[in-house]
């Protein structure tokens, strides 16, 4: 397969490494035909420094590591995309992600880097836990604690089940919104979160539901 990839005139081509968790996108480098390999045989991130002209694993001197647990090509085979479980931040600054300077309009209070849709409700969900009760419906839940975050919870999985039921698909898909959004709130109020359910999910991979029940013991 690795035979089938297309290298560009330096022998590189371009890999996106890419949270397999939430789908965030760490970051962006190049690789060569032993750094794909070593990426395969090890599990760790690896690329062509262009710069250093040598191979490098990501975190080699940082710890700040990419475990890579799938590898995928693209159409044309001159990309690839890692992805990966990381371990501490991944930009040189610091930052987690090098995606953290917003080019169409001014970046959000709550979000400061490119995250997708529940990542960036995540954010949101975490920055409304410094405001007041009064002025967010998100602080008001996390200050009447699980109990009241558990009966919403409660609420919304039976008007979804209604909605699933006999409702349109509108209604399906707003009432689906709600839980998730109810559930995130009660993560985020036990210091856990989607990425920590994404996670549990990605464990289970390749085991029977029926499996997973008989494990839980």
């Amino acid at each position: 397969m690795i035979d089938d990839l297309k290298w560009d005139a330096a022998g590189l081509l371009t890999v996106v490494a890419q949270d397999r968790r939430s789908g965030e996108v760490r970051m962006v480098a190049h690789a060569n035909r032993e750094a794909v390999e070593t990426t395969l045989s090890s599990g760790k991130a690896t690329f062509w420094s262009r710069s250093r002209q040598s191979l490098w694993t990501k975190g080699e001197s940082s710890g700040n590591t990419l475990a890579v647990f799938e590898v995928w090509a693209d159409c044309d085979g001159d990309a690839l995309v890692y992805l990966v479980e990381p371990a501490g931040p991944t930009c040189h600054t610091g930052a987690p992600t090098c995606f953290f300077r917003r080019m169409d309009r001014a970046a959000s209070a709550d979000v400061e880097r490119a995250l997708p849709v529940l990542a960036q409700l995540g954010a949101t969900i975490e920055a409304r836990k410094g405001e007041s009760a009064e002025k967010s419906y998100t602080k008001s839940l996390l200050v009447k604690g699980p109990e009241k975050i558990a009966a919403k919870i409660r609420e919304e999985g039976g008007e979804l089940g209604d909605a699933l039921e006999g409702e349109s698909d509108e209604r399906v898909i707003s009432e689906s919104a709600d839980v998730l959004y109810h559930l995130m709130v009660g993560l985020a109020a036990r210091g856990l979160s989607m990425d920590d359910v994404a996670g549990e999910l990605a464990r289970r991979f390749g085991m029977s539901g029926l499996e997973e029940k008989a494990s839980r013991g």
